[in-house]
């Protein structure tokens, strides 16, 4: 029935691989025998019992901001540098006195009593690869290609957590890695994140999948009742071959093999992994708290993974639909910066991370669990052309709470730039050191490769300064952080107001670019100038003329019949998109013309467009844009009170050529304008009313993201 015993391929003594593993029936969830084969190793330490913070961590949650959040509008403000330098963002107090972040972290900011920070990690190295690397293993690339997972790659740190402080409740899951791998433009998976020369068995546990999706489940450890049925059938039929095999099972190999292919049995048929993944069981109040979208759902099941048993949970921050080839994926903002960590990024990380680190703390796992919060670098001092700022890894910040973590601190500082550290600077082998340390892995340990080479688990030293049992100070004040200021993030939004139904919807042009809203050139008032321009009435917004009145000598007002407005003038309405990303946008535009007779006289006199366009000015004024798209539209009259119509442009921002980023610069802008094709003074007719226009109830913008690269680099 099995052929197992005249493979060519021998393991554990005799026995194929495959025929391992087929009659084991591991291959239903997707696990491979490396995968399960931990010897329960351990290891000698060097380190004082008197060390309260040694092995504090039963438990890891390690956000990975990929991309490499800013210094400056994160952790490490820099209020008094050029505005080229701060940004436009200001600090607020925490509720630790001294210490200040970003405006943009109100959460974070009330918690900061329960936070270490570090603003002095530095890598040297301004490549995601390569940095990356060195945050995820402790030691510098030394490859051929650090842009390729090779065999040769140092361990992940996860991989070591996984070898030597495996799980005691989920030993086959001890080290999981949500939601997606480590992936940088075009699928290009760079090395540090694999078991690397120490053995691909060591891999973390990766589960690839958006948990805030309706439905979501992850592959290979869910089995419904028929595949269940057949696993414990088969588990019975393998129990009645392998008795006349007792005396084989005497090797030690082979029992080792036994007890993990009863772990990985047990873990399909136990319901705990299973129920880890069961986010949908969170109450909704709680999953809102976390945040409604990809990272914060992650989040949130890291703690569930994290309270079912699994050792160590990193989570990867998701890339968003559209956001390959593109210069603002993730956290690398080499544009629109501060609009992107403004409207997408840190809304997300302060609320996700600020539920995790309370939720924790309510549920006495705090204590026992350590929250890191850490990206591959930083961002330059200077802001860019393009309102970016690029690649930095010279100095950078990170956030440690929770077990053996003495919160209320920041350690080390960067210049009056956030440029280089002055104090106290960290490398990545001090920052591995230190979650190993807090792991109960002594950094001093060594292991031997695959091939009997002998290393060491990182050369750097742990952040002793940042250890401990009690808070670094018990002083507390009132954070000014203004939650109303960030609001939770919602993927679903495009554009921050898709009506006019609040009463100052339509700002001039004049205003500010934050917050993004409705901004009108020019923009009338119902009693004032101009007599051109754009209005808002009621709910409406209207692009089109007043019929100015003059007083005669008698008094008596009179209806002038001739006003002068130049060929080329335009009225503009327009707003910036949220977080524009490669792909294809329609924009829906509902409107009407007001009367019958401005829809005949309209045809001869204006044109009425929708636009996609980019800004050109850094102010972000909308009279300064480069026109990408445009559709010239004729509203019609419709005599019917809720009638309008629809119109829609749609254009495709994408650039097809192999590896080129698509840029939208400043901004990406949407626009509906009435121009004055004609010329000379325009005469009005006789049957004119006070107020002839184009109204515009709403703009709806759908998009649908560039198809990522299926072809991964591993």
């Amino acid at each position: 029935m099995f052929a197992f015993l005249d493979r060519p391929v021998r393991l554990c003594e005799g026995f194929a691989r495959r025929e391992l593993l087929r009659i084991g029936g591991l291959s239903a969830m997707g696990l491979t025998l490396p995968h399960l084969l931990k010897a329960g190793e351990t290891v000698q330490t060097s380190i004082s019992p008197t060390d309260m913070s040694f092995g504090r961590a039963k438990n890891i949650i390690f956000l990975f901001l990929a991309g490499g959040p800013p210094q400056h509008e994160t952790f490490d403000p820099k209020p008094d540098a050029p505005v080229e330098v701060r940004g436009p963002f200001q600090p607020i107090s925490t509720n630790v006195p001294g210490i200040h972040f970003c405006e943009l972290l109100p959460r974070t900011a009330r918690i900061a009593d329960k936070l270490a920070i570090c603003r002095s990690l530095s890598t040297d190295d301004n490549n995601h690869d390569g940095s990356g690397y060195q945050v995820l293993t402790g030691y510098k690339y030394a490859g051929p290609n650090s842009r390729v997972i090779q065999p040769t790659d140092r361990p992940y740190f996860g991989s070591f957590i996984k070898r030597y402080r495996p799980s005691e409740i989920l030993p086959p899951l001890s080290t999981v890695w949500i939601p997606d791998m480590f992936r940088l433009n075009e699928n290009v998976t760079p090395a540090g994140q694999t078991g690397g020369f120490m053995g691909s068995q060591w891999d973390p546990d990766r589960f690839v999948g958006d948990p805030s999706q309706p439905g979501y489940r992850v592959q290979g450890i869910q089995l419904d009742d028929e595949a269940l049925t057949k696993l414990q059938r088969r588990h019975r039929l393998l129990a009645g071959i392998e008795h006349p095999l007792e005396a084989a099972r005497q090797s030690p190999s082979l029992q080792l093999y036994d007890g993990f292919k009863r772990q990985a049995f047990d873990l399909l048929t136990s319901g705990k992994a299973q129920d880890a993944f069961a986010i949908h069981k969170e109450p909704d109040r709680v999953r809102q708290r976390y945040g409604m979208n990809a990272w914060g759902q992650t989040v949130l099941l890291a703690r569930r993974l994290i309270e079912a048993g699994v050792r160590l949970v990193h989570v990867q921050w998701p890339r968003e639909p559209g956001d390959n080839a593109v210069d603002n994926p993730l956290w690398d903002t080499h544009a629109q910066n501060a609009d992107r960590v403004e409207d997408v990024l840190c809304p997300q990380f302060d609320l996700g991370f600020s539920a995790l680190v309370e939720d924790l703390d309510q549920r006495g796992l705090l204590d026992e669990t350590l929250v890191v919060a850490v990206g591959e670098f930083g961002r330059t001092p200077k802001i860019n052309r393009n309102g970016g700022r690029d690649h930095w890894g010279h100095v950078f910040s990170f956030a440690m709470a929770g077990a053996g973590v003495r919160g209320g601190q920041v350690y080390g500082a960067s210049d009056r730039q956030g440029g280089y550290p002055i104090e106290d600077r960290v490398s990545a082998g001090d920052f591995t050191a230190t979650l190993f340390h807090l792991a109960g892995l002594d950094h001093q340990t060594k292991f031997v490769d695959a091939v009997g080479r002998e290393h060491r688990v990182t050369e750097g030293r742990p952040l002793y300064k940042l250890l401990g049992t009690e808070p670094a100070t018990l002083e507390r004040v009132t954070s000014t952080g203004d939650v109303e200021r960030v609001p939770p993030f919602d993927p679903r939004i495009t554009l921050l107001h898709e009506n006019f139904s609040s009463s100052d919807a339509i700002l001039p042009a004049s205003a500010s670019s934050r917050p993004k809203g409705w901004r009108a050139d020019p923009l009338a008032t119902n009693s004032g100038q101009p007599i051109f321009g754009v209005w808002q009435v009621g709910d409406l917004a209207l692009l089109g003329i007043r019929n100015p009145v003059a007083g005669d000598s008698g008094g008596s007002e009179t209806i002038r019949r001739s006003i002068d407005i130049v060929k080329g003038s335009v009225a503009l309405l327009a707003q910036e998109v949220r977080s524009p990303f490669a792909g294809t946008y329609r924009l829906h535009v509902t409107l009407r013309a007001s009367n019958e007779e401005f829809e005949r006289w309209l045809m001869d006199q204006f044109q009425c467009r929708l636009q996609f366009f980019q800004f050109t000015d850094e102010s972000k004024t909308i009279s300064n844009r480069k026109e990408l798209a445009s559709l010239a539209v004729h509203p019609s009259f419709q005599p019917e009170a809720k009638s309008f119509q629809r119109f829609t442009l749609e254009k495709e921002f994408v650039n097809h050529t192999p590896g080129g980023n698509f840029s939208f610069g400043l901004g990406l802008g949407v626009a509906i304008s009435l121009e004055r094709i004609a010329n000379g003074a325009l005469s009005l007719p006789a049957v004119m009313t006070a107020l002839w226009a184009i109204e515009v109830q709403q703009f709806q913008l759908e998009f649908r993201g560039k198809p990522r690269n299926e072809d991964v680099t591993v």
